[in-house]
């Protein structure tokens, strides 16, 4: 009997920090209203960085540079049993496109202190958007060239 090949679903996320406030966006995922970093899934054709950056943009309507990876997470979600494999990144936010249309699942983007963030733990989209936060805090902060890129 052959093995079934496991692939988990490959995400970034960024966890952008500005004036003590971190940006979340608040979305509609699996029939509810949750709050999470900015973060999607890794697309064909594009490096980690740039995935990130584009999540963010599409998400919140900031521009995003990466400046280093703050960590890489394995969760298994209990709504769908999907692993998720998340590379978190730190940076700064570049600019903001004023008038951007968002994803269709994203209701805002907001800045909120850790402990407003905290507050609002139940509904987090996943364990990780506080680990991410937490990890930033105490900082985490690896070089991105840890990521090698072969074409």
């Amino acid at each position: 009997m052959e093995k079934e090949i496991w692939r988990p679903s490959v995400t970034v996320a960024a966890v952008i920090e500005r004036d003590g406030k971190f940006l979340l966006v608040e979305e509609d995922a699996d029939g509810e209203r949750v709050f999470n970093q900015p973060a999607g899934h890794w697309e064909a054709g594009e490096t980690l960085i740039e995935a990130c950056a584009r999540e963010v943009l599409e998400e919140s309507a900031w521009r995003f540079q990466p400046r280093n990876l703050t960590g890489v997470y394995r969760w298994r979600s209990p709504h769908n049993g999907i692993t998720y494999l998340r590379f978190a990144f730190c940076g700064e936010v570049v600019g903001f496109e004023q008038g951007r249309r968002l994803d269709r699942d994203i209701v805002r983007a907001v800045w909120l202190a850790p402990g407003e963030i905290c507050a609002l733990e139940a509904r987090h989209r996943s364990p990780l958007v506080m680990r991410c936060i937490e990890d930033y805090l105490t900082g985490r902060r690896y070089p991105l060239d840890l990521i090698i890129d072969y074409e």
